[in-house]
């Protein structure tokens, strides 16, 4: 089967960016020629010009800055730099990020949220912050990004190939994150940002359709430039918005009334549309001390608030109920493609969530430099902490509260667009619709928490070659670094029950009607769905029922990393210089977890027993970074290391969930593992780099990883003895016949090759021809391509499923004019088809096909130069101008799973610097 199908996504792709990449690469090759043959005329001319200052702003500052970073690295990197102070090129880090090459973002809730690195989902790579490894929110190590503001960031470099020195690297890449230094600056300089922005989707219920955005940086040298600060502001209020439609995953081939045998369908279905409000508070803080050129001090200091409160207001209906039957009814190769279904029972729901997360971040560090050698030393701390309420509300069409009148729904299911769900009756007059026992019950609550503390320390040595070693290297470094990590969720659960009779949403909790017609569904009343719970409902959540005792666990790592790395730096000829490290990190990685099992061997509050497991192992991790140096500011880079990823957080817990299977006579459980090792691999870099100074540049590099081992959900065989005594009856009264089961969980099991190339150059358009002065462009492509598969017997998406955060295409394009203050661009990020993980209801991993995207945004803007209004510049975005739609499907592009617009967001502000 064709797993990735881009019949409808191809023909959307107006831009190419590999054909940019390509006339880039033409057109840098040219270059030297042209440079050749043109300046000779000019050059007595030249000669008698007097030196001028040329200052770089702007998207061309940002651009330069970059490529500096890259350039100047001995691996191979990528990297972004602001534009100014307060001014990353995206509203989003993540939006700016997924830009470079090779790396790709994931939309959340209409936002890029999640990073994939070369083909590998998010787990594979690690976010720093000024070189510290950093806590998360979720249950998972990777970073949601879109909790660091843009505004605090003065950039971010990409690490594609470590070195032994870089310590919590990835090993797909390594995202580090940084805040300005204030001694960098020649003066004080204060920027102030302000935005407005508006949603295309319009209101929701009671959700706004607008938002804005506030930032303020403050730089300053103090005691005869001994002494910087920086301090950052950032504030985000947006709204969320969306229409969406959903079906129940998986799809199905039971048996159905009126539905022709072995025909895949669905449970269920629903259409949303979906209201809240985001808020983010983020503050960044940075002291620095350089009392003389030795010593240097710097605390940096990160905090965020993240709240998101929603609610999903949603017609949904049950697909599944015996009293059903489909009549008429279309099924196109075995998958149904529309009908109508008789006799359903839908309900009008109220889906709350309310999440606040906090970051707390602290880093002391101390560098002293002498004439042959450098200490530094660094202390660390960030903890992060997530609190969520989610409540529902169930009503259903009845008369007085009594059963439900059962109605018929046209269906038609989506490939490309919404799928349609058209009731008999009007669902829009609240009067008709009554909160009571209904095919779901009258609501259901969760409060889950998650709780993420990291303490650390690193002490570095580097030390100048001396002697015959100055001929091979320049120095050598040696290090230590500690880690302590502790993760913990809990998740307290439970039904919301009605206290008295039905009753229908009064009139004061109401919010208003919304309009369900992008689905074919008409409106529905909208309401307060807290409010509710609080005066007519009962919620009592418990962590101790029987399906839940298993969701709390806590997981705790301890990892010492050393290293040594000798940096080579020498001529290998007049024509050819080298330079890079060779070097070897190990590391010692202790990890253990606790948790609780239902013992039903057991009686009362005794059923609950702790459960601790855990495993310690070393790694030693050798690399290589070369980088050949040509003629002409050409670059050959060459990489080989061994990488590893520790496992997902919540893939180690020791939860255990166990039954016994009276049938077999045999236990069985599903739960976390403690006892699994890393993803490792075995790596090789290379990469061609053409530099025009730092105004330009193009880049070829291919990779290959050989992946070792691979982790996934897998069921085998285990022995549960421990978990049963000899005299064990079963409820049948029968003693076990085994007491050896199936137990799944996350294994380490075969890896495989993954391999791609990636295209990338940027360059002004004005080394063409000087009538294309001021115009841009950047370009990159990427190519990857793995046979490894996975598979996940929890999940719904069928065997065989492709690498999670596999797109085997990913391309970028943005195109800029920036003259006399006028600035203008146009970006694009396309990828094909990937494997994405998703929240599913249980608030657990899912696994689903997600189609590819292409998302462009537009900017404008003008910044006054001189006069009265010197330092304010405006500024005009679109985001997401395409309006593309999010969409994920169940393997078969005819098997839908959702269908959303998020709409796209006009923004519209102003900065002032000075």
């Amino acid at each position: 089967m064709s797993i990735f199908a881009n019949q409808r996504s191809a023909a959307a792709f107006q831009l190419n960016p590999v054909a940019a990449g390509c006339a880039l690469f033409v057109a840098a090759f040219a270059m030297p020629a042209f440079a050749q043959n043109a300046p000779a005329e000019e050059a007595p001319a030249a000669a008698q010009a007097p030196i001028a200052s040329v200052v770089v702003s702007g998207i061309r500052r940002g651009i330069e800055d970059a490529i500096s970073v890259k350039k100047d690295s001995n691996s191979i990197v990528e990297a972004i730099s602001a534009e100014d102070i307060g001014k990353l090129p995206d509203v989003s880090i993540a939006e700016s990020i997924s830009r470079l090459p090779g790396l790709s973002a994931q939309r959340v809730a209409g936002r890029a949220q999640v990073i994939s690195v070369r083909g590998l989902s998010p787990d594979f790579s690690t976010t720093l912050l000024n070189g510290r490894e950093q806590v998360s929110t979720g249950d998972n190590r990777s970073v949601e990004f879109d909790q660091y503001p843009s505004e605090l960031m003065s950039g971010v470099t990409v690490y594609k190939t470590p070195d032994a020195g870089l310590v919590g690297q990835g090993l797909s890449g390594t995202i580090d994150m940084q805040t300005v230094r204030p001694l960098a600056f020649s003066g004080r300089t204060v920027a102030l940002n302000a935005r407005g922005e508006k949603n295309s989707l319009g209101k929701i219920g009671n959700a706004k359709d607008t938002g804005t955005r506030f930032s303020a940086s403050y730089i300053d040298q103090f005691a005869n430039r001994t002494i910087g600060v920086a301090l950052g502001y950032a504030r985000l209020e947006t709204p969320i918005l969306s229409n969406e439609t959903g079906l129940y995953e998986p799809w199905k081939r039971d048996a159905r009334n009126g539905l022709p045998a072995g025909t895949f369908a669905s449970n269920g279905i629903k259409a949303v549309a979906r209201s809240g409000r985001n808020e983010r508070d983020g503050l960044m803080g940075v002291l620095q001390y350089r009392p003389n050129k030795q010593w240097t001090s710097i605390v940096d200091v990160y905090a965020s608030r993240f709240k998101a409160e929603e609610t999903a207001n949603q017609l949904e209906i049950s697909l599944e109920q015996s009293e059903s039957n489909y009549n008429p009814v279309t099924v196109n190769n075995g998958t149904i493609a529309g009908g109508t279904l008789n006799n359903v029972r839908p309900l009008v729901r109220g889906m709350y969530n309310k999440r606040k997360d906090d970051i707390r971040a602290f880093g002391w560090s101390n560098e002293y430099k002498s004439s042959d050698w450098t200490i530094f030393g660094d202390v660390n701390y960030s903890k992060a902490k997530r609190n969520e309420t989610g409540l529902e509300n169930n009503l259903q069409y009845s008369n007085g509260g009594a059963s439900a009148i059962l109605d018929k729904v046209n269906l038609g299911y989506g490939n490309g667009g919404y799928s349609q769900l058209t009731p008999g009756l009007d669902y829009s007059n609240s009067n008709n619709l009554y909160v009571g026992n209904t095919i779901y019950g009258s609501g259901y609550g969760k409060v889950p928490s998650v709780e993420d503390e990291l303490k650390g320390a690193k002490l570095t040595a580097n030390v100048r070659a001396s002697g015959d070693l100055e001929k091979a290297f320049s120095s050598f470094d040696f290090g230590v670094n500690y880690a302590d990590r502790s993760k913990s969720k809990r998740q307290a659960e439970g039904a919301i029950n009605l206290v008295g009779n039905p009753v229908a949403v009064p009139g004061n909790l109401q919010y208003g009607s919304v309009d369900l017609g992008f689905a074919g569904a008409g409106s529905i009343p909208t309401w307060n769905v807290p409010g509710f719970v609080s005066q007519y409902m009962s919620f009592l959540p418990s962590e101790d029922l029987t399906y839940l005792i298993p969701k709390a666990w806590t997981v705790n790592e301890k990892v010492i990393t050393t290293f040594a790395k000798a940096n080579i730096e020498a001529e290998l000829s007049p024509a050819v210089s080298l330079r890079g490290n060779i070097g070897v990190q190990m590391q010692n990685t202790k990890q253990s977890s606790d948790s609780r099992y239902l013992d039903n061997t057991k009686t009362g509050a005794n059923q609950i027993q702790p459960i601790h497991d855990g495993k310690s192992y070393t790694d030693i991790l050798p690399s290589m970074n070369l980088a050949f140096g040509f003629e002409g500011q050409q670059t050959v880079r060459v990489a080989l290391a061994k990488q590893l990823a520790r496992p997902r957080v919540d893939q180690l817990r020791s939860a255990l969930e166990i039954n016994v299977d009276t049938t077999k006579g045999e236990p069985n459980a599903s739960g976390g593992n403690a006892q699994l090792d890393p993803w490792r691999a075995k790596a090789f870099d290379i990469s061609y780099e053409k530099y025009f100074d730092k105004k330009a540049y193009f880049a070829a590099a291919a990779f290959f990883k050989k992946l070792d081992t691979y982790i996934f959900t897998q069921t085998r065989r285990t022995d549960f003895s421990n978990y049963f005594p000899a005299d064990f009856v079963m409820n049948n009264g029968l003693p076990l016949r085994s007491r050896i089961g199936d137990y799944s969980a996350a294994y380490n099991g075969n890896g495989g090759i993954l391999k791609g190339v990636e295209l990338s150059g940027s360059m002004p358009l004005n080394m063409l021809t000087k009538t294309l002065d001021g115009f841009g462009v950047a370009a990159s492509a990427t190519y990857t391509d793995s046979k490894i598969t996975i598979e996940d017997p929890s999940g719904s998406i069928g065997n065989n499923i492709p690498l999670p955060g596999l797109s085997k295409r990913t391309t970028n394009l943005t195109a800029y004019y920036e003259k006399n203050g006028f600035e203008t661009r146009v970006s694009q990020r396309r990828r094909s088809d990937f494997v994405g993980e998703i929240g599913n209801f249980s608030n657990d991993r899912a696994l689903r096909y997600v189609v590819g995207e292409n998302i462009v945004d537009f900017q404008i803007g003008y910044t006054f130069n001189s006069g009265a209004m010197k330092g304010v510049g405006l500024v005009l975005q679109v985001n997401n101008l395409r309006n593309a739609a999010y969409e994920t499907y169940n393997g078969d592009r005819a098997q839908q799973l959702e269908y959303a617009k998020y709409g796209r967001t006009v923004i519209a502000g102003m900065n002032y610097k000075f």
